[in-house]
């Protein structure tokens, strides 16, 4: 590792590590502190207040009265747009030494934190211009009445974010959440808390009022939990796991709370023998490498019309070995290490079942370097459906390449997983690639490309992959409740 970690601190600056609560930094009430971890090195970066039942309360109090009569609810929807612009506009001032502190906390290498930095400021601008234009309609009804609808925020919001893009997930949620006049209680990661702290003092500097935006780090057991069945929170919005997902649901159920889930997948992404094979080649490599293949929806059941398939496998094998992995603030660093011991101790099990059940390792499947959470680009051919590294969320730098020759076969194929949230087609055949898209059991659909996300364009899964929609006008709906009102004339 060419960077030592005493150089690593020097860039970012580490200065929020307490609960956010009603403009407040604060300690943990039990006064328990957990470490964060730089992956690349193992090595504590800082330790952070450890939040718990009696923080969540302080927050939801604090978020509620500002909800209920505070200056935010009593704020005109083009202020509330302008205070947005004023904060997707401080995070863009400032988006240096947020990427390095992403890739500090993350492992991102800093080039990739960077895109993510400038992500979460179009996502703010984005909602920024929606906040006053939530409109209702006027409906005719029956008889002498008025009958109009309006869009009102749904109220205290409880967020919990995943780890593997910490500051363009906390910008999903505070966008719609913001813009259509919510008020939030957030739990970030217990991997990576430092961006979303961070963002929190940006918000309260452009003058965002206190308590409208509330910080919780800490575990889900326990800060998590706390915020899902607080009945002070009116909606739940969770980016995780499906198992984590299914807890949400049952602890939620006595307080009824609204909620959205933006959960895991176990994308197809097809390529056919008449593709662009170098463009299908590289935006392969992309969809499951990218963000150490720590992305939910990674493309990575590979499956390859037969005919190309073995050339197609060579392109992948020579693309891993020239992909360059290493210190992570090294701007030429195409791959970093995984997040956690936890999770570089899953991939490497999973390595090891695709060995097991028979499937062909033709590239990496070791631990890289001796340092960090490395895992080398790896992938799997041979590989057949029912293998577990076909059907199992790896959610790491393990790519399973399937050949396929029916094209009615490889939809069933296709289709054939609980979970739904993307998928992709690589073809020169314009009906071919509807087609598919038409048929396939997926919230989103890429052809001849992938990983193109755009802040105005929904977001969500099929299935077990998700409930609602984030991004968009979609997205935007889940933070609002429609009222009808209806007016005698007679």
């Amino acid at each position: 590792m060419s960077s030592t970690v005493e150089q690593i601190v020097s860039r970012p600056q580490i200065r929020e590590t307490q609960c956010f609560i009603g403009g407040k930094w604060l300690p943990a009430a039990s006064g328990k502190v957990f470490d964060t971890i730089h992956p690349a090195t193992e090595e504590v970066i800082a330790q952070v207040a450890e939040g718990d039942k009696e923080d969540v309360d302080l927050a939801v109090e604090a978020a509620r009265d500002q909800f209920d009569g505070g200056e935010w609810s009593r704020l005109n929807a083009r202020e509330r747009g302008r205070l947005m612009y004023q904060l997707a506009d401080a995070i863009e001032a400032e988006s240096e030494e947020l990427a390095a502190l992403e890739t500090f906390d993350n492992g991102k290498p800093i080039s990739d934190a960077r895109g993510d930095i400038s992500l979460v400021a179009d996502c703010l601008h984005y909602y920024a211009g929606w906040a006053d234009k939530i409109q209702g309609d006027t409906i005719p009804i029956n008889g002498e009445y008025l009958c109009y609808t309006r869009r009102e925020p749904v109220g205290v919001v409880g967020q919990i974010i995943p780890w593997n893009f910490p500051a363009l997930m906390a910008a999903w949620k505070w966008g719609p959440a913001l813009a259509a006049g919510c008020t939030i209680v957030m739990k970030p990661a217990e991997q990576t808390p430092l961006t979303c702290l961070r963002m929190a003092r940006i918000a309260q500097n452009v003058g965002i009022p206190d308590g409208v935006i509330n910080v919780i780090p800490g575990y889900g057991p326990t800060a998590g939990a706390a915020i899902v069945k607080h009945p002070g929170i009116d909606k739940i919005a969770f980016t995780g796991e499906l198992a984590t997902a299914k807890i949400i649901q049952r602890e939620a159920a006595e307080t009824m709370k609204r909620m959205t889930f933006e959960l895991g997948g176990k994308s197809p992404n097809v390529v056919f023998a008449d593709a662009d094979l170098d463009v299908a080649a590289e935006g392969a490599h992309f969809a499951l490498y990218f963000n150490q293949g720590q992305c939910c929806c990674a493309g990575s059941r590979l499956f390859v019309e037969e005919k190309v398939h073995d050339e197609f496998v060579d392109r992948l094998i020579e693309k891993n070995k020239g992909r360059r992995l290493g210190d992570p603030f090294d701007p030429q660093t195409e791959q970093g290490p995984q997040v956690d011991q936890a999770q570089f101790d899953k991939i490497m099990q999973y390595v090891d079942y695709g060995k097991q059940d028979g499937a062909q390792c033709v590239s990496g499947g070791q631990r890289f370097g001796d340092q960090g959470y490395f895992v080398e680009p790896t992938l799997f051919a041979g590989v057949s459906d029912d293998m577990r590294i076909a059907r199992d969320e790896i959610f790491g730098p393990v790519l399973s390449v399937l050949k396929f020759n029916d094209v009615d076969e490889l939809v069933r194929r296709a289709n054939d997983t609980n979970f739904g949230l993307a998928a992709a087609v690589w073809t020169r055949d314009i009906t071919k690639a509807h087609r598919f898209a038409a048929q396939v059991r997926a919230g989103t659909v890429w052809v001849n490309c992938y990983d193109v996300f755009d802040a105005a364009a929904p977001f969500g899964g099929f299935q077990q992959s998700g409930l609602g929609r984030e991004l968009g006008e979609a997205g935007l709906a889940a933070y609002t409740e429609s009222k009808t009102v209806t007016v005698s004339l007679g």
